[in-house]
Formats: C-alpha cells, structure tokens, sequence
C-alpha cells in the first residue's frame, strides 16, 4: 500500500520515496508536441477565412482611350524637345552647360557653365552663376537655378555626339576624308626632319612644301611618331619611310598633333 504526502510516496515498509521528475517533464513535452501537431493538420485543412484570397492581384489592362489620356501628359521620347522638371521652365538665359558633376549621397554637386561670354567655370550648389541668379540643383542631364525666386532649368546640350575616346596605348582613330595622293606629291610636297630630344631622335617633324601636304590629310605642327605601327627611333626610319614611298604603296603613319594624336594612313596613288 502507498499512501502520498506531498512531493513523496510512503511505501508499505514506511519508507519515503521522491516523485520522478523527469517522466513528468517527458510527459509534458509529449502533450505540447500534440497539441502541435494538431494545430498544424488544422492550419492545413482549413480554408482562407476572410483575409480573402491567397493569389497575387492580376495585372489590370489599360483601354486605349484610359492609355491615350495617360501618355498626352507628356512625351517620353523627348520628341518635343527636354521635358521640364521639377514644376520648372526651361530658361532663356544665354548660359550653356557643359558638364555636371552629381554626389548622389548627398545629394549636392557641381556643374560647369558658360555664361553669356562664354568662359566657362565650375560652380557648386548654392553658389552664384551671374548677379541674381544662383545654382540651386543638378541632375544627370541639367541643371537647375534660382532666378530672383524662380526655378529654371539648363539642359546639357545632346544633339552633337561625343567625341571618338581613344583607348590608352591603342592606335588612334584613323583620319578619313582625304585625297590619296601620288607617290610624288608625297617626296616633293613634304618635308621630313627628324626630332632631337635628349641626344636621340624621336618623330619625324613635317613641313608643308605644296597641295599635297594637306592633300595626305597633314596640318601645320604634326610630328609623325609611328610608321606602319613601329616607333621612330633613328634616322635610319626617315630613310626607310622614303623607301615605302611608291605607287600603290600603303602606309600608315601615326602623328603627334598638339596635345593628342592622330592616324593618317596613305594610299599613294600611280603616276
């Protein structure tokens, strides 16, 4: 006979022996898991009460008298010219952009703009552009200012495509549109002297001495660098260029002019 008191059991021999603790707990646990797993069979079966259905909104189609009184608002082709942002007019101003520099984290920048005289200088947000007139925003393709309270835009001028980039330690882009002159209007309208620089010879400076000089595609000033891809280096590569001078001879030739550099490839013609 086993009689309880309290947290322990009294045997028949009087003795008291502690509850087992951890068969309670695994009990327990086995009543959650239950109650678990019922309650997922329920989420299961059950159907989608009243927060409607599960499926994604359908996409909804436009009529076309609903799509032509959507896109008469505006052009986005930029067929009418650029678009006016921000509320704004486009101003009439003798200012031209030429570049925009744009912080899209803080949401500041620059610009570079000509006035009426057509220097050009850089100016930050907030800074004075002439007397009244105030940078006030940039965007990526204008700008916008502060005319005595009203906003106007300026818009980079796009309708000329940008110049030719020339890949570094890539041969320049070839000059086109010139004449193919004769292999004799090349020795007697052109003259070749060779470029000292630190004791060696690096190019080939040219002299105009006729119409075959700018006939060959040439300007005032040009130092050629490169004949047929090889760099000038001697006198010996006047000599050889004099040699490659013939008819129906084709030679290309890399000149310094200025600043840049320029390719004229030459296709000599016969007598």
């Amino acid at each position: 006979m086993r009689v309880a008191f309290g947290d322990n059991i009294r045997t028949m021999s009087g003795r008291l022996r502690p509850v087992d603790w951890l068969s309670a707990v695994e009990k327990l646990l086995l009543i959650l898991l239950a109650l678990q797993c019922a309650w997922l069979v329920w989420a299961v079966l059950t159907p989608v009460g009243s927060f409607g259905r599960w499926e994604g909104r359908q996409a909804r189609l436009l009529s076309v008298a609903e799509r032509q009184a959507l896109f008469s608002g505006f052009d986005p082709f930029y067929r009418g010219g650029p678009q006016q942002a921000g509320g704004g007019v486009v101003t009439s101003l003798a200012l031209t952009v030429y570049g925009i520099r744009l912080n899209e984290g803080s949401g500041q920048g620059s610009a570079i703009v000509a006035g009426p005289d057509g220097v050009q200088n850089s100016f930050a947000v907030g800074e004075e552009i002439m007397p009244g007139v105030v940078l006030k925003a940039v965007a990526f393709d204008h700008i916008s200012i502060d005319r005595g309270g009203v906003e106007e835009q300026v818009f980079l001028d796009q309708s000329q495509p940008a110049p030719t980039a020339v890949p570094q330690g890539g041969p320049p882009p070839p000059v086109a549109g010139m004449d193919n002159p004769t292999a004799d209007m090349v020795k007697q309208d052109i003259g070749f002297t060779p470029r000292m620089q630190n004791g060696r010879v690096t190019g080939l400076i040219l002299t105009a001495k006729g119409p075959g000089f700018q006939n060959a595609g040439f300007r005032p000033g040009d130092i050629v660098t490169q004949i047929d891809g090889q760099p000038v280096g001697s006198v010996s590569d006047l000599q050889a260029l004099q040699g490659k001078v013939l008819p129906g001879a084709r030679i290309s030739l890399t000149v310094e002019r200025g600043a840049s550099f320029a390719t004229i490839n030459l296709i000599l013609q016969g007598q």
